[in-house]
């Protein structure tokens, strides 16, 4: 599916409810599935989301979490320290890229038995399940937070609980602290103090119910919108707390600089509005909140202001590498992008081409970043189906602010 969009207008003023947080929701997943005292409302329907539920529940010897790399991080975790099933984990032909030797050779430290299908260090992988007794395992810090909210999640029932010594610099911090405040709220004991991380066994022995927050990565696209439109444009979206556990949640502080500011309601609806200009360079360090960079690396195109990024050393093992994908399509509307293993400078060179068609790549953020160009220019999205891995409701909250496109199947 294509969508072909002709250069819009925002429709101000609307109210819209994003689904539930991925992040949140597979963690939730997890645990409730190693607790099933745990009840879960307001789950997003996203695609990895689905993978996950249906890993968990699948009785075959082979699971496919497709493109779901949370999926795949989790799901060897769990299959590999609290199952007594031979299982294969495998993917697409983009997860069989993705490394997880790391998170291998980790379980391995406690006990876990993982051989690798083909090639050395990546899935498919075969699980020979094993009920696990914890302890210490030491890792590389700067390496996916997944690889460590894998281990982590699963510690909290291993008997001995889990203690990681992370060697490095750490990468990706509030995602850590996601899953241990959602493993805190559940009533485990945990401490991360210096480069050390514990999580201690919990048992739970009433029903306990918990709602997930919506995405602030989907909440971003919006906050791109409100960036490119006029001052005095605004948006409402829920449900977001302004305590939230997500590190994304930080798209609020970034896109001050874009003459957005966001208000808190007490319904947990957020109010976006436009009351001032951009600044005319935007610099972030983005290693706590890669998913972002995506979003704010188009917003600055098409605000036409300089853009320096850096801190994105984990954007080359996503759904694609998202470092040479930005430099590709960016560079299409006429952008001079450089990029380096780590880093995006980004400068407009002039007016928007027109009618350029963005390739996805298989990527969500690909597909939702660019199309708030769209305000801008117009442009084709390619595989605009793509956007279900994260946010199945996308394109009707584009159709519902009366975008103008068109969809090719």
């Amino acid at each position: 599916m294509n969508i072909v969009f002709r250069k819009s207008s925002l429709l101000s003023g609307q109210n819209l409810i994003l689904s539930g947080s991925k992040s949140e929701s597979n963690r939730l997943l997890i645990l409730q599935q190693l607790f099933p005292e745990l009840k879960i409302t307001n789950l997003s329907n996203s695609d990895d989301v689905q993978a996950m539920q249906l890993g968990l529940s699948s009785t075959t010897d082979v699971i496919d979490v497709h493109h779901a790399g949370t999926t795949m991080r989790f799901l060897t975790a769990y299959y590999a320290l609290c199952s007594d099933r031979i299982v294969e984990l495998t993917g697409s032909l983009r997860m069989q890229e993705r490394p997880i030797a790391i998170l291998v050779d980790a379980l391995r430290q406690l006990g876990a038995q993982i051989t690798y299908q083909k090639k050395e260090g990546f899935p498919p992988l075969c699980i020979h399940g094993c009920k696990a007794q914890g302890g210490k395992v030491v890792l590389p810090a700067d390496i996916s937070s997944q690889y460590i909210s894998a281990l982590l999640l699963v510690g909290s029932k291993l008997p001995q609980g889990i203690t990681l010594e992370l060697i490095g610099d750490i990468t990706s911090r509030p995602y850590i602290e996601m899953t241990l405040q959602l493993l805190q709220q559940l009533g485990c004991s945990t401490s991360f103090e210096g480069n050390i991380v514990q999580v201690n066994p919990i048992n739970i022995p009433n029903q306990i119910e918990f709602t997930v927050e919506s995405d602030w990565s989907s909440a971003s696209y919006f906050y791109g919108l409100i960036a490119l439109g006029e001052i005095g444009d605004e948006l409402t979206l829920a449900y977001f707390k302004q305590d939230s556990l997500q590190g994304d949640a930080l798209i609020a502080t970034y896109f001050k600089q874009f003459g957005v500011e966001t208000t808190f309601h007490t319904d947990y609806s957020i109010n976006l509005k436009k009351v001032r200009n951009a600044v005319s360079c935007f610099e972030a360090n983005l290693v706590e909140t890669p998913d972002l960079a995506q979003t704010i690396a188009v917003t600055c195109f098409g605000l036409g202001i300089l853009c320096k990024l850096t801190g994105l050393h984990t954007l080359k093992i996503k759904e694609t590498d998202r470092l040479v994908a930005l430099k590709k399509e960016l560079s299409k509307f006429g952008a001079e992008v450089r990029i380096t293993d780590n880093s995006l400078e980004l400068t407009a060179t002039g007016s928007l081409k027109t009618a350029i068609a963005v390739d996805t790549y298989q990527d969500h953020r690909m597909a939702m970043a660019f199309a708030i160009l769209s305000l801008k220019t117009s442009l084709t999205i390619n595989e605009a189906e793509v956007v279900s891995k994260s946010f199945v409701d996308f394109w009707d909250c584009f159709s519902a602010l009366q975008f103008d496109f068109d969809v090719i199947e």
